[in-house]
């Protein structure tokens, strides 16, 4: 059984993800950024446009909230990505010629000059995150930064912090 915030961690949280849709297959990312307990801080979300790599939208998804958070002053925080491609690549050592080399740097520098860290999460508990990816797949935008929720996005945040366990597929 899988839940939101299963390491039970107190701290502000970011949850990011990557989408690929539909037959014309589209690209985006999205995140939200809560506190522990919950409560909305903010979001954003994106279109990547001419690519359908899926890679690319995980880490552009890292990297936008990593960016966002430094923003609004976020002193202490987990970053969790149900991508655990990214995870290793930016928890592990990178071959200096990989093709996404300067945006994985990018994000380490980040990651190595904050309180930030990044871990692994089921997609059961990144259901928030996914949301926002496939918002901005179904956009134009290059980035938007929410700084309420989007109505559809408030039953899930609800179940999140209602501690609702979902099946492990």
């Amino acid at each position: 059984m899988v839940r939101w915030n299963n390491n039970d961690t107190n701290c502000i949280i970011l949850n990011v993800d990557g989408s690929c849709l539909g037959e014309l297959i589209r690209a985006g990312f999205g995140g939200v950024i809560r506190n522990s307990a919950g409560f909305f801080i903010s979001g954003f979300s994106g279109f990547i446009a001419a690519t359908t790599d899926i890679l690319l939208a995980e880490l552009t998804a890292i990297h936008r909230g990593l960016l966002l958070a430094v923003q609004l002053g976020i002193e202490e925080m987990v970053c969790y990505s149900d991508s655990m491609l990214s995870v290793k690549l930016l928890t592990e050592h990178v071959p200096t010629y990989h093709v996404y080399a300067v945006l994985i740097q990018d994000i380490k520098d980040i990651l190595a000059t904050t309180d930030f860290s990044i871990q692994h999460c089921f997609r059961e508990g990144n259901q928030c995150a996914d949301f926002m990816a496939k918002l901005g797949a179904n956009s134009n935008a290059d980035y938007i930064s929410h700084n309420t929720p989007p109505h559809d996005l408030l039953p899930l945040i609800r179940t999140d912090a209602m501690g609702t366990l979902f099946p492990r597929a």
